[in-house]
């Protein structure tokens, strides 16, 4: 199968992989024939990319980073944990919000350990594209995702448990100050105002504030909800502190953090593919993340996703089908056509072996 634009297909396409509510029912599935009316649909959804079956990607298949069904069952943990809290909580703390935090921290806790049991036990690239989600709440979802990338993250960083279980916990409730910011705000299509960005980075000192209350979990946990958005040359907030004051759970939640808003769609933009989102980190790498968690972000994340069109230095047009742990820069490439852009008989070739060294991609989009 293949990644593209939905803008760019042709009615009576085949998709490759079924599409998903946000509470983990099929809304499209695999086999079906999307026709222009359903195309339409989704990109006012906000799905722009999707997986078709097509001749020359046949036999590709796209790997579920995570199964399916625990996705679902996780979206609907963060779901009602947060709608919980959100209902009727006040920034004052009281005993009644208390006990729905803790009760909320409970289920993000049990939660968090299947999805580590997950990626503990399927030591795989990330590819969170695998799965296409109708989301109507991009805070829960994003919340989710950046819970996935930091877990992947500490393992990479050879963490001993506890720890990762507290950077799991940090980040499902790294955002939690959102459930105060107004919706309108949340998701204004257009520029912020200084008033409103002002609002909307208040997040940080407002789940602080809620965290730190809670005596079920350390305070480092509070303390990836207040530093997230913190910067190693010292232009983040809310404190504007500097790389030695940053605590290295915040170090890594930014780097996830970032990442996933930027490859994730927004009312106010469409998302980047992996590969684009990792140049950015690349680009602050030093200033703003820190460097080693970039290097060892880059060796997890599917930079280039099974089915992703690409181009090569010499002219040469494939597609990913697949990649190896460790080495997702130098994925295998079907080509299918030739240096002067000219169909060939697919062939196969493996950017990760020694002969092929000098080829690489020069460019990766979407698109049919």
């Amino acid at each position: 199968m293949r990644l593209v634009r939905i803008d760019r297909c042709e009615s009576g396409i085949k998709l490759g992989k079924s599409i998903y509510s946000e509470n983990g029912k099929i809304l499209l599935a695999k086999g079906t024939e999307l026709t222009n009316s359903f195309m339409k649909r989704l990109q006012n959804l906000g799905i722009h990319t999707i997986y078709i079956e097509d001749r020359e990607s046949e036999g590709i298949d796209v790997v579920d980073s995570i199964p399916p069904e625990l996705l679902n069952e996780a979206t609907n943990v963060i779901t009602e944990g947060l709608n919980s809290m959100s209902d009727g909580h006040s920034i004052k703390p009281t005993v009644q919000g208390m006990m729905k935090t803790e009760k909320v921290i409970k289920s993000f806790q049990s939660i968090f350990k299947d999805l580590l049991a997950s990626l503990t036990e399927n030591r795989t690239v990330l590819n969170l594209l695998a799965t296409t989600k109708i989301h109507e709440n991009h805070v829960y979802t994003h919340s989710l995702n950046v819970t996935i990338y930091a877990c992947q993250l500490a393992l990479e960083n050879k963490l001993p448990q506890k720890q990762i279980e507290e950077i799991g916990l940090g980040a499902l409730l790294h955002d939690l100050g959102k459930i105060f910011v107004k919706p309108e705000v949340l998701n204004k299509p257009d520029k912020l105002t200084n008033s409103e960005f002002e609002l909307m980075k208040s997040h940080s000192e407002l789940g602080f504030d809620i965290l730190r209350k809670v005596p079920t979990i350390p305070l480092v946990v509070a303390h990836c909800a207040l530093q997230h958005h913190e910067r190693l040359d010292g232009k983040g907030y809310p404190r504007g502190i500097r790389e030695k004051d940053i605590h290295p759970y915040a170090k890594i939640l930014s780097v996830a953090d970032v990442f996933d808003a930027v490859t994730s769609h927004r009312i106010y933009r469409n998302a980047m593919l992996p590969h684009q989102g990792m140049e950015l980190l690349y680009s602050g790498s030093g200033t703003q993340f820190d460097i080693r968690q970039v290097e060892l972000f880059k060796k997890c994340i599917a930079i280039y996703p099974q089915g992703l069109t690409v181009t090569l230095n010499d002219g040469r047009v494939g597609i990913v089908s697949k990649y190896h742990f460790h080495s997702v820069g130098r994925p295998i490439i079907r080509i299918i056509r030739d240096e002067e852009n000219q169909p060939v008989t697919p062939y196969e070739v493996d950017l990760s072996v020694n002969g092929n060294l000098t080829v690489e991609i020069v460019k990766a989009d979407a698109l049919l």
